[in-house]
């Protein structure tokens, strides 16, 4: 019986991609108002009950806010005093791109970020891109609903990490779903060549070794799943034995892979193991210290 609050996935390419590029202008709208962060976090959105959020942005001495709304499909910019609401619907990225841009000018927020998607292929500026216009809100709601769900699990596990951990977060580039731990140490420089992403960028984010999961919705040609990779990797992490027994080494990707459908059939308990069981071959053969802990006692949530 497959679990109910791990919705199914149905293909929905074209409102993913569509969808995709839509998050990369609210993206690249706190990424120009917001000061550097490590790694490229001041760049992220986050999870909310209803969908994603780019939480605060400054702008001059003022704070604004975007959020995507995936059950009542709306986009709600909240500026304090003022708000403006869009419908979220079946138009181009060119119209939404107008759209949010003459918004946040009308509420004398202006913006201006670059033009170009990154880390896809063959990108088309937002102003120009009349391809991508797909918008089916069934299809939105599942994936705001999966979104939900794996940062509940993520948000547990990085609760038992001493170390530096990143937030659960979403990266709009990549379009999904990640926590990263660190291990203290510096590593070699990355090599790079990320489709349309300056190579500094990849090499600032993963200049400290590191051991991430995540979720990504695939593309076409991949399923939706959930991935757990190392960098550097070390001897021997491809071969190592994870949970469940549906998660496999993926050596095109150079990750861990589950399948989402395998979490849809089995629920959290199937996470939680690949979760577990990768960060355990990352950090035992990189010979990481001990950085896992629990709560103590008196920190178990209880009534008030």
């Amino acid at each position: 019986m497959p679990i109910p609050h791990w919705p199914p996935l149905p293909a929905w390419g074209p409102t993913r991609d569509t969808l995709h590029l839509w998050t990369q202008i609210v993206g690249k709208i706190r990424l120009a108002q917001t000061p550097w962060t490590n790694h490229s976090w001041h760049s992220t959105l986050y999870v909310t009950p209803r969908g994603l959020t780019t939480s605060p942005i400054p702008h001059g001495t003022r704070l604004f806010q975007i959020d995507f709304d995936f059950v009542t499909h709306r986009l709600f910019i909240d500026a304090g005093q003022e708000q403006r609401t869009l419908p979220l619907r079946a138009q181009s990225v060119a119209a939404f791109y107008a759209e949010v841009m003459d918004t946040l000018r009308d509420l004398d927020l202006p913006v201006e970020i670059h033009e170009s998607p990154n880390e896809v292929p063959d990108p088309i500026p937002f102003a120009e891109d009349t391809v991508h216009a797909s918008y089916d809100p069934e299809a939105a709601e599942r994936f705001g609903a999966a979104l939900r769900q794996t940062h509940r699990v993520l948000h547990a596990f990085r609760s038992r990490f001493d170390g530096k951990s990143s937030p659960v977060h979403f990266f709009w580039g990549s379009f999904d779903l990640a926590v990263t731990r660190f291990s203290g140490r510096d590593a070699p420089d990355h090599p790079g060549g990320i489709p349309n992403l300056p190579d500094w960028v990849t090499r600032e984010a993963y200049n400290q070794e590191v051991s991430s999961i995540g979720f990504w919705p695939g593309t076409d040609e991949t399923e939706p799943l959930f991935y757990s990779y190392a960098y550097p990797a070390p001897e021997g992490f491809a071969e190592a034995t994870v949970r469940p027994d549906a998660a496999r080494y993926d050596p095109t990707l150079f990750e861990f892979v589950l399948p989402y459908a395998t979490v849809h059939e089995q629920g959290d308990a199937a996470l939680i193991a690949f979760a577990d069981s990768t960060y355990e071959a990352a950090a035992r053969l990189a010979a990481w210290d001990d950085l896992e802990s629990a709560p103590p006692p008196e920190a178990r949530p209880r009534p008030f």
